[in-house]
């Protein structure tokens, strides 16, 4: 709960700064001059960037959490079986034992967007953000039915 609260004000903190930014913008514009238009061109560019990046995230996030509750209720979410370390982090060697058998599983059905989900809690368990979220995508993608190219 603390996350979506978090990612929630952020979003909200952002689409304020989009906001102003996309006045200021205007305003420039609205002066005429052509250095002014260009600066107010540019300025009013970042916002439009900023909502799309915006957008695609808070779609892949509503996603990925459709796939978890979903696969909840079907009781196949990943069991937390990592070791800590005293201060809480995650044992590195222990998410890598959990990783190998998430990527053999993965391999064995590359079809069964399931497979791909813990695919990608290991990653992130493993600190492979990026990879992560290759995996949480081919995992979205599989559950919608779309084509997929990439492998484990």
């Amino acid at each position: 709960m603390r996350a979506k609260i978090t990612y929630t004000v952020t979003a909200a903190v952002l689409v304020v700064y989009f906001v102003l930014a996309g006045s200021r913008g205007v305003i420039l514009i609205q002066d005429g001059a052509p250095v002014t238009v260009t600066f107010g061109v540019a300025v009013l560019i970042l916002p439009v960037i900023g909502v799309w990046f915006l957008w695609q995230n808070t779609r892949f996030v509503t996603r990925a959490n459709r796939l978890a509750a979903e696969l909840d209720a079907e009781g196949g979410l990943p069991v937390d079986e990592l070791r800590r370390t005293p201060s809480g982090r995650v044992d590195r060697d222990s998410a890598d034992e959990v990783f190998q058998r998430r990527k053999a599983e993965t391999e064995d059905t590359p079809d069964d967007w399931r497979c791909w989900f813990r695919l990608a809690v290991a990653y992130h368990d493993a600190r492979d953000t990026p990879r992560a979220r290759k995996a949480m995508q081919r995992a979205i993608a599989l559950h919608d039915g779309r084509p997929t190219t990439e492998t484990a």
